[in-house]
């Protein structure tokens, strides 16, 4: 439907800076509409008196229709924030649907309520949708990231209120009509466009049972205080700067691989980057070799080349964000190795950055405390294994350690405080709980257990008659 707001979002080709369409944008009106029709949804509708098998079913149309979609869904947003088109292929060509899917067929089937013994009969335990969701998301993994959050709150049967970044506006479009096409009835799914201010008054809306959000650490704080004021659930999926570390018996071919999902995944414009690199001293200087050898042969160009590996920033207001990182790391005692500036093949076109590596960096500088969301890695050396892992970052999100000794690889993973963690490799598992500590968030998506996120508990007291013979 035509929103209420009068703001417009130009879009702009991440690649060119040209546009490339327009989206409008939301107010609190918009706002208070959309979370209305979640809630009758909800309370009048037919999704709140769904069967997990009904609802799966829902889904799985969903997600054909997004299979169907997955090459333009993909392609767009390339255009507009600069991923790599095979990554974009993964994550927002065919991650939507599989999480659909994923989440489906674990709630097919299953019973909402179970009965247990209890000292004066039994007790019916029910599992109930947590209620209206409002579901906030970046734009570095639009697609992928909103289902994340829709995905596991349909399959409880909550309703939602997604709100995009406007920077990737134009593929919550084929969202909404994948959404359509199979047939969420109306008020389950609701996509609001809107900038930060329009988004507190999401947060905020007294019709909101739980807010789910992805972004910086500062807004998550934010909200986790608004939500804390209103004694309203959230889960908190914030920044990062997390740390591989190399270890003396690591084999340097096998890191030097693994800086693709490491260090440099998606430009870099990723919350798990490992963006400090931890090296012995013994081999400092190897790995700091390897880390400029590799970001030096990255193929910086337009993302829709299957050929390029580093695309440009999602914006140009990203890219001198990411640029003043690069400056701050000259003017401080680091080392430059290589990159430190834009491209000259870019031109005045798209908003690249060359991929950058900084050397004996001071674990105090900027550029090693705080997350940049862009291909500027820091080396620092450490003198012994507990100074590796001494976890001395506000951060705990991701991280990896190189080693020929899997067991010690899995020692030290166990000793650090982060939420994810890779021996020899790291790639996030869609089946296995994904979020952090410290400033990096609360809270959990992916695998099973982000059902929990969306699930209430009601206890039903009864007499013993209930109890299965």
């Amino acid at each position: 439907m035509k929103p209420h707001g009068t703001e417009v979002h130009r879009a702009l080709e991440a690649a060119t800076g040209e546009a490339i369409g327009t989206a409008a944008l939301a107010d609190e009106y918009d706002i208070d509409l959309a979370v209305r029709a979640a809630r009758k949804a909800l309370d009048e509708g037919p999704w709140g008196r769904t069967t997990p098998t009904e609802r799966a079913a829902v889904m799985r149309r969903f997600a054909a229709a997004l299979t169907a979609r997955a090459s333009e869904a993909s392609t767009l947003v390339s255009r507009e924030n600069g991923m790599p088109i095979g990554l974009s292929e993964a994550f927002n060509g065919g991650a939507p649907a599989g999480l659909l899917e994923m989440y489906a067929a674990m709630v097919d089937g299953t019973d909402i309520e179970s009965v247990r013994p209890a000292a004066l009969g039994a007790t019916i335990v029910r599992r109930e949708p947590v209620g209206v969701v409002a579901a906030i998301t970046p734009w570095n993994y639009p697609l992928a990231l909103a289902m994340s959050k829709i995905a596991p709150a349909l399959a409880m049967g909550c309703t939602v209120v997604l709100k995009p970044s406007p920077d990737t506006a134009l593929d919550s479009y084929i969202l909404a009509d994948a959404a359509d096409e199979a047939g969420l009835p109306a008020g389950v799914l609701n996509i609001v466009l809107a900038g930060r201010e329009t988004g507190a008054a999401l947060v905020s809306h007294p019709g909101v049972d739980k807010v789910a959000f992805t972004g910086s650490t500062a807004a998550g704080r934010i909200i986790g205080a608004e939500c804390g004021r209103l004694i309203r659930r959230c889960t908190l999926e914030l920044g990062g700067k997390s740390a591989s570390i190399f270890l003396e018996d690591g084999d340097i071919d096998v890191f030097r691989a693994g800086l693709a999902s490491s260090a440099f995944q998606n430009n870099s414009q990723t919350c798990a980057t490992q963006a400090r690199i931890l090296a012995p001293r013994s081999r400092y200087d190897e790995v700091v070799d390897a880390v400029a050898t590799y970001a030096a042969e990255l193929v910086v160009g337009n993302p829709l080349d299957p050929a390029v590996t580093c695309g440009p920033m999602a914006s140009e207001r990203h890219l001198e964000r990411v640029l003043g990182y690069i400056e701050a790391g000259r003017t401080s005692d680091a080392r430059l190795v290589t990159g430190g500036g834009r491209p000259s093949s870019a031109g005045d076109r798209g908003w690249y950055v060359e991929p950058t590596v900084f050397a004996d960096v001071d674990n105090k500088n900027v550029i090693a405390r705080e997350e940049i969301f862009g291909p500027v890695i820091a080396v620092m050396p450490y003198d012994g294994e507990d100074d590796a892992i001494a976890n001395d970052s506000n951060y705990g999100l991701a991280g990896s350690v190189w080693t020929a000794d899997e067991d010690r690889g899995i020692e030290i993973a166990r000793r650090v405080r982060t939420g994810t963690f890779g021996v020899n490799y790291y790639s996030t598992d869609l089946m296995a709980p994904f979020g952090g500590m410290k400033d990096s968030g609360i809270g959990r998506e992916f695998g099973p257990e982000a059902l929990e996120n969306y699930t209430e508990y009601k206890s039903v007291y009864v007499s013993a008659d209930r109890l299965p013979n």
